[in-house]
């Protein structure tokens, strides 16, 4: 894909890019930061999608990557001498939080697939180009993985 194409890509689907940094990173210029680095990225490994019809679904794995890292980095620098002022999120909301994070980055996304952007398991099937019975399958999966963390949560 040349250059011109890409960034008409980019700027088409920028809110739909920020909305998915923004749900892994629960910051706004966190999620600006990453969609910032991932215009840089796509820029620059552009040449690696051999399929431009994959393209999109190459950036938002590429933009999931970019925020994993960030959090991964600002985990390992963030010391409570450096919080400032308490996060007002209510206890569902964390808790879930930390459910999600214990799982995979590939099962983060398709739960982030399946019930953020509220696709199809066709439409995440064509998007992972896996055949529709292993979306469900790893649904399936994923979800009883996340309700058995959270029983060990409850105790």
């Amino acid at each position: 894909m040349d250059e011109e194409s890409l960034l008409q890509l980019l700027e088409a689907q920028e809110e739909r890019f920020y909305k998915i940094a923004y749900a892994y990173m629960r910051h706004e210029q966190d999620a600006l930061d990453a969609y910032q680095e991932l215009v840089y990225r796509a820029l620059k490994h552009r040449h690696k999608v051999r399929e431009p019809a994959y393209m999109s679904t190459w950036l938002v794995r590429v933009l999931i990557n970019i925020c994993l890292d960030m959090k991964n980095k600002r985990q390992a620098t963030v010391t409570l001498d450096t919080v400032q002022e308490p996060v007002s999120y209510d206890a569902q909301t964390v808790e879930l939080t930390e459910l999600l994070a214990k799982l995979s980055p590939a099962e983060q996304e398709l739960i982030y697939l399946k019930y953020v952007e509220d696709l199809k398991n066709q439409d995440i099937a064509v998007r992972q180009n896996i055949p529709e019975g292993t979306v469900k399958s790893r649904i399936h999966t994923t979800l009883k993985k996340l309700r058995s963390f959270w029983k060990e949560e409850r105790g």
